[in-house]
């Protein structure tokens, strides 16, 4: 199993709203034991759970590039996957998870639903909350958390995670059952 997950490279946008992918796939690498590693356009880590293999991929050509990524390394390695990114339709923190569908307005779905000629292909969505009206959804993606959500990020990246491993371990049905419900909080 492979797990996209979506940001942008670079310290300018390591804490903003866009990159709740990465930091994900961040948490995911510690709590996996294990460290990216680089593959030029992407980084990757490899890790063996219960007989199976999972791959996590962070695409580095910023995010509007993603299915570029996508489609090589598929084209390389076919396997299943899933794609971890930020969804600003979605309360902070709310967790919906698709086994296939539109691109919603994500800049990097819509990437990789054109690289791939399809929108087949099952997602993990973690809201990032709604822009006020006097910003425009690129600058509130791309602005970083306030102090208030910084707060609640570590209980939203565990419960993404926690997402992803029942993803990889019980398949997307049973993780579409367990967390695509509103938090309990």
């Amino acid at each position: 199993m492979v797990c996209f997950a979506l940001g942008n490279p670079g310290k300018k946008y390591a804490q903003t709203r866009h990159n709740i992918g990465f930091m994900v796939a961040d948490a995911l690498a510690q709590k996996l034991k294990t460290k990216f590693k680089s593959g030029g356009d992407y980084q990757w880590l490899s890790k063996e759970i219960d007989e199976k293999e999972i791959i996590v991929v962070k695409p580095l050509l910023y995010m509007n590039n993603s299915g570029i990524i996508v489609k090589e390394y598929l084209a390389q390695n076919q396997d299943d996957f899933t794609v971890v990114c930020d969804d600003f339709a979605l309360p902070l923190g709310r967790i919906r998870i698709r086994e296939r569908g539109s691109d919603g307005g994500h800049q990097g779905l819509a990437s990789i639903i054109y690289h791939l000629a399809t929108n087949n292909f099952p997602r993990v969505r973690i809201g990032i909350g709604n822009p006020v009206p006097e910003i425009s959804h690129s600058e509130y993606v791309l602005a970083k958390f306030t102090k208030e959500e910084i707060a609640l990020l570590p209980e939203i990246i565990e419960r993404s995670v926690d997402a992803l491993f029942c993803v990889f371990k019980h398949g997307i049905k049973k993780a579409m059952t367990l967390y695509n419900v509103k938090p309990s909080n």
